[in-house]
C-alpha cells in the first residue's frame, strides 16, 4: 500500500502543475490585474510602476516560473488588492468553509445512505416513489434559487433564521448563534448533494440485490432482514465510499455560490472577491488548494475502497 500512495503522489505531481499552468493561462487571457487600478486619479507612471513592482513587465513564461518558484519555497505570493499573504489569508478562510463543508457532507449522509436503501428494497412502491421525486428534486433544483426560497421564508416572512454571516454583528458569538447561521446554507449544500447521492446508492444497491449469493441465502430460509443487513449492505459500502470520494471536490466547488449568497466568510467568499478584482495570486492559491483536494479526495477513496473490499488489491 505505501508503494502505491508513493506512486500516486509521484503521478499527482506533473499534474498539479499542468493545472497551475492552464489556470495561469486562462488568468493571463482574462487582462491585466492593473486595469481594476485605472482611473482619473491614477497617472500612467505609477500604473507603470506598479506594473513593474509586481513584476507583469515580463513575459508570461517568466512571471510563472517566478510565481512556481516561490511556491517551491512555500510562498504562495501576496495579494494585489490587500497585500497579505496569500496562505494567511486561504488559511483564514480554510476554517469556515471546512465546517459548513463538513456538516454539510455529514447531513447528506445521514439522509441519503438510508433513504437509498430504503427505496432499492421497495422498488415501485409508494415509498420508492416519493424517495426518487426528492432526489429528483435535489438534483434539478439550481443552488442559488433554493438558497434565495429559504432566506425569503426563514428569514424575510418567519424571521427564524439569520440570512448572512457567520455570527450575529454586536452579539456574543457561541455555538448556537453559529449554528443558527449554518441552517440555510447547510440545508442547501445537503439537499442538493442528497439529491444525486440517493439515485447513485439506489442503483448500486438493486445491482447488489439481484446477485446470485443473496438468492441463495433467501432460498436456505434467512430472513430478509438478516439477508439485508448482514450481507447486501456490507457490500454497498464501495458505493457508499464512492460517493463521499465524488461529493468532497463537488462540496468544493458548490461551496462558492453558496457562501457569496450567504456571505459565509470561508474560501467560495474571498475567491468571488479575488476574481471580481483580478486578484491573481489569491485565485492562483485557491485553484491550488482545490486541485490538491481533489488529488488527496481521489487517494483516500481508493484507499478505503481496499480497506472495505479486500478482494480490491492496490498496485
Amino acid at each position: 500500500m505505501y508503494k502505491y500512495i508513493l506512486k500516486r503522489i509521484l503521478i499527482a505531481i506533473p499534474v498539479l502543475i499542468g493545472i497551475t499552468i492552464i489556470d495561469y493561462a486562462i488568468m493571463c487571457m482574462a487582462g491585466s490585474p492593473l486595469a481594476m487600478m485605472q482611473g482619473p486619479r491614477v497617472s500612467e507612471a505609477a500604473l507603470e510602476a506598479k506594473k513593474i513592482a509586481l513584476g507583469l513587465d515580463q513575459p508570461i513564461y517568466v512571471q510563472y516560473f517566478v510565481w512556481l518558484g516561490q511556491l517551491l519555497h512555500g510562498n504562495l505570493g501576496y495579494s494585489i488588492k490587500s497585500y497579505q499573504p496569500v496562505s494567511e489569508m486561504i488559511a483564514s478562510h480554510l476554517g469556515p468553509t471546512l465546517l459548513l463543508m463538513g456538516v454539510s457532507l455529514i447531513v447528506s449522509l445521514v439522509f441519503a445512505v438510508p433513504a437509498g436503501i430504503y427505496s432499492a428494497i421497495h422498488q415501485y412502491e409508494k415509498g420508492d416513489y416519493a424517495v426518487v421525486t426528492i432526489s429528483f428534486l435535489g438534483s434539478s433544483i439550481p443552488g442559488f434559487f433554493l438558497s434565495l426560497l429559504l432566506i425569503y421564508v426563514f428569514t424575510v416572512r418567519l424571521g427564524w433564521l439569520p440570512s448572512s454571516g457567520m455570527t450575529t454583528l454586536g452579539a456574543v458569538s457561541g455555538a448556537g448563534d453559529v449554528a443558527a447561521h449554518m441552517v440555510m446554507p447547510v440545508l442547501v449544500l445537503a439537499f442538493s448533494m442528497a439529491g444525486s447521492n440517493i439515485r447513485y446508492i439506489r442503483s448500486a444497491v438493486l445491482e447488489i440485490l439481484q446477485q446470485d449469493y443473496l438468492r441463495t441465502a433467501r432460498a436456505k430460509g434467512i430472513g430478509r432482514f438478516r439477508v439485508i443487513n448482514k450481507h447486501a449492505l456490507r457490500n454497498a459500502l464501495v458505493p457508499i465510499v464512492t460517493v463521499i470520494g465524488m461529493e468532497i471536490p463537488t462540496l468544493f466547488g458548490g461551496a462558492v455560490i453558496i457562501e457569496q449568497v450567504f456571505s459565509w466568510p470561508g474560501l467560495g467568499l474571498m475567491t468571488m472577491s479575488a476574481i471580481s478584482s483580478r486578484d491573481y495570486p489569491v485565485i492562483m492559491g485557491v485553484c491550488l488548494l482545490s486541485a490538491v483536494v481533489v488529488l488527496v479526495a481521489n487517494l483516500v477513496t481508493d484507499i478505503l475502497y481496499a480497506l472495505v473490499d479486500p478482494t480490491i488489491s492496490l498496485n
